[in-house]
């Protein structure tokens, strides 16, 4: 099989799972070639992504000249592809709160893809993410003939479900993924019964092979390691204020790995609690450092308002952590009792309380939920079984394509949240 995978934004520091994915499904014997809108803009750290930046074609670098012209091309070739491509972007854009500007330089990307498909012998596209990359698998697709899937993550997409016409996408394909049954039942609320068959749970993966025999707990003060972009969804500055309140009865330390725009507001709160010589922000590191930093630790936290199912949090599992995270989304599918604390999201109090209760577990039954949660992670989120699943929908695509219900505009009978 050869298969295009179009992401908005690859490599990135936080979409390594995406890289994994690819090799699974190559050590599978398909045929990938990488496709992303843009690259990530800052400096790649880790040498995965730096070696992955090297096989990914760009669209955008094409320019807007030679996006437009190859517009032209397709247009000329299949003028009757090409009239309804176009219906659909300005569908789309009106959707998108009458973003028609923005959809029609997708129709552009789109041409090009669907260009670069044809001449690569690509007969699907599947697409990470339901936003924008979906949105040019959607317009490649009806330009050039193929098929098309999508994996949906959330939360953005359960955020803008109607703007992003998630309906629409998932009525299209030849199948949609979700990452949870979390998530898939999300994406039954905005897909008419008919289109539910075409929704398929593959979890996203790790390498057990990359996680060998776990290191001992370290000895000393209890060490939490956070892991993710520093925004607000993830809870950051929540987690601050609950571990001043849980440092004044044991000894805590913390450490943030990751970036992003919340960084100012982090460092200030984090000046303001007095936790300066508690706390420690990283910056985005490579995956040895991500893991060194997890064998450091003696659990992972992760108090998110929103979010999929985090990578991180398997990750953490593997190296035999526990893990401290909300009820939100796909994370209680994965995190139990026997492996570690889940709390209200946005409960500070009870979040505290949760550190405090870690801090206090004796080391013994910590160190028995890490091998509990090793042993759930490795059942669950083996990346080459979870990639033999996606491998099985790729192969049975045309068929379920040909089942599809074409270019209609609108999926006909799209459940709409009943009025409070």
């Amino acid at each position: 099989m050869r298969i295009a995978y179009l992401i908005n934004t690859y490599p990135a520091p936080s979409h390594s799972f995406i890289r994994r994915e690819i090799r699974a499904l190559e050590r599978r014997g398909v045929e990938i070639r990488r496709f992303a809108l843009r690259g990530h803009g800052a400096p790649l750290v880790d040498p995965g992504d730096i070696a992955e930046q090297e096989r990914v074609e760009y669209i955008l670098a094409r320019g807007p000249a030679r996006l437009l012209a190859t517009l032209g091309l397709e247009a000329a070739r299949a003028p009757l592809r090409a009239a309804r491509a176009l219906r659909l972007a300005l569908w789309l854009g009106r959707r998108a709160e009458r973003r028609y500007l923005r959809h029609l330089v997708y129709l552009a990307e789109a041409a090009w893809l669907a260009r670069r498909c044809r001449a690569g012998e690509i007969s699907h596209v599947h697409a990470h993410f339901g936003t924008n990359s979906t949105a040019v698998a959607l317009l490649a697709a009806a330009l050039g003939g193929f098929g098309y899937s999508f994996t949906a993550h959330g939360p953005e997409e359960f955020d803008r479900p109607e703007a992003l016409a998630l309906g629409r996408k998932i009525a299209g394909s030849a199948f949609t993924v979700a990452v949870s049954a979390f998530g898939s039942a999300q994406l039954r609320r905005w897909a008419p019964a008919a289109d539910w068959p075409r929704i398929e749970v593959v979890h996203c993966g790790i390498e057990p092979g990359h996680f060998p025999a776990p290191a001992p707990l370290p000895e000393g003060p209890v060490r939490l390691v956070s892991i993710g972009r520093l925004v607000e969804q993830k809870g950051q500055l929540l987690l601050i204020d609950a571990l001043a309140r849980a440092a004044r009865d044991e000894d805590i330390r913390l450490t943030l790995v990751g970036d992003g725009e919340l960084r100012g507001a982090l460092e200030a709160a984090i000046a303001a609690r007095g936790l300066a010589r508690r706390v420690t922000i990283t910056g985005w590191v490579d995956e040895a450092r991500v893991r060194a930093e997890l064998d450091a630790a003696h659990a992972l936290v992760m108090p998110s308002f929103a979010e999929g199912l985090p990578m991180v949090v398997m990750e953490a599992m593997a190296a035999a952590r526990p893990v401290v995270s909300t009820y939100v989304a796909g994370i209680p599918e994965l995190v139990r009792p026997e492996t570690g604390w889940l709390v209200p999201a946005g409960d500070g109090a009870a979040l505290a309380e949760a550190l405090v209760a870690l801090a206090r577990t004796p080391r013994p039954a910590l160190a028995a939920m890490g091998l509990a949660a090793r042993a759930r992670v490795l059942e669950r989120h083996d990346i080459d079984r979870e990639a033999a699943k996606l491998a099985a929908l790729f192969a049975g695509a045309p068929a379920r394509r040909r089942a599809a219900p074409g270019w209609r505009a609108e999926p006909a009978a799209v459940p709409r949240p009943a009025p409070r």
